[in-house]
């Protein structure tokens, strides 16, 4: 069964099988989201996508970040990320003859806690560049 499905930039239509989703600054008890917390955050979702899906390759779509006009501290500027961390699995149609499907796990932030749909799904997510970093593979 799959969750959604989503439209890319360059018209492939890929099926979303899981999703794990979670609050970017969820249990941030202490400072305030700046670069270097903000750093260590992208990285931190890298590796739980990884250890999530070993067996697949994972893309991290990079996030914006938005500088409010709010006084900083000794860590320099504030810079916010989309609010909701999220790790998805996504299948397509194969890449080459031969093969049943293609797989890729992706790592992005988006906004709101909603399943990303159809054309309507975060831009990063909608531009990743299937072929390129999609595996073929067998059911």
């Amino acid at each position: 069964m799959s969750l959604s499905r989503v439209v890319l930039s360059s018209g492939r239509t890929i099926t979303l099988a899981q999703l794990r989703m979670s609050s970017t600054y969820g249990g941030m008890l202490a400072g305030y989201p700046c670069k270097r917390v903000n750093d260590r955050k992208v990285e931190a979702l890298q590796r739980e996508a990884e250890r999530a899906f070993p067996s697949w390759p994972v893309h991290l779509v990079v996030p914006t970040r938005a500088y409010p006009d709010e006084s900083g501290g000794g860590f320099g500027p504030v810079e916010v990320m989309p609010a909701v961390t999220c790790i998805g699995f996504f299948h397509s149609t194969a890449l080459a003859p031969g093969y049943d499907w293609s797989v890729l796990a992706v790592a992005w932030f988006q906004a709101a806690p909603v399943v990303p749909s159809g054309e309507d799904a975060d831009l990063g997510l909608r531009g990743i560049p299937w072929e390129e970093l999609a595996r073929d593979d067998e059911f």
